[in-house]
């Protein structure tokens, strides 16, 4: 059963498990920004020892963010999941434990479905650029004018499991 599945399940069973949670943010005091002090005692009225994390739930989300663009490189993608760990940390405020649970070596086979899968997307993604350097040049060549393109960094993904 997946962790979707496994949630699913889990929420329909024991629906008092979901509740909703009050966030405090941080402070912007002379553009200088003051973290939430976690050493008070949690606004959700509840205390807990613990905050268990599997990083798969976190690391997947900042790197293929849904609702902006995906970061430009590895610094952007730290910056996205330290600061994820960082709300979720205010939200639970944990006095004894913050586990964070990362996967460790893929088996073999998994390692080489997705080497596979790494090449044939970085294949495809060389020839993109290419496809579209080479229309560039046929409109250049027949006199037409394309402003220079900007240069973006792009992130690739496929560092994260390397």
């Amino acid at each position: 059963m997946g962790v979707p599945a496994f949630f699913r399940w889990l929420s329909r069973k024991y629906s008092s498990i979901i509740v909703h949670c009050v966030e405090e943010k941080g402070k912007e005091c002379n553009g200088v920004r003051i973290p939430v002090d976690t050493t008070k005692p949690n606004p959700n009225e509840v205390e807990f020892d613990n905050l268990y994390l599997d990083m798969n739930g976190i690391i997947h989300p900042c790197t293929h963010p849904e609702d902006k663009p995906a970061p430009k490189n590895e610094d952007e993608m730290m910056v996205a999941i330290f600061e994820y760990i960082d709300r979720l940390f205010n939200i639970v405020r944990p006095r004894r434990v913050l586990y964070m649970a990362i996967d460790g070596v893929a088996p073999r086979a998994k390692m080489n479905q997705q080497r596979s899968r790494r090449f044939r997307a970085s294949k495809e993604g060389v020839e993109l650029v290419e496809e579209k350097n080479r229309m560039r040049e046929e409109v250049i060549q027949r006199g037409g004018y394309l402003p220079p393109e900007e240069i973006k960094e792009r992130f690739d993904s496929n560092c994260i499991t390397q």
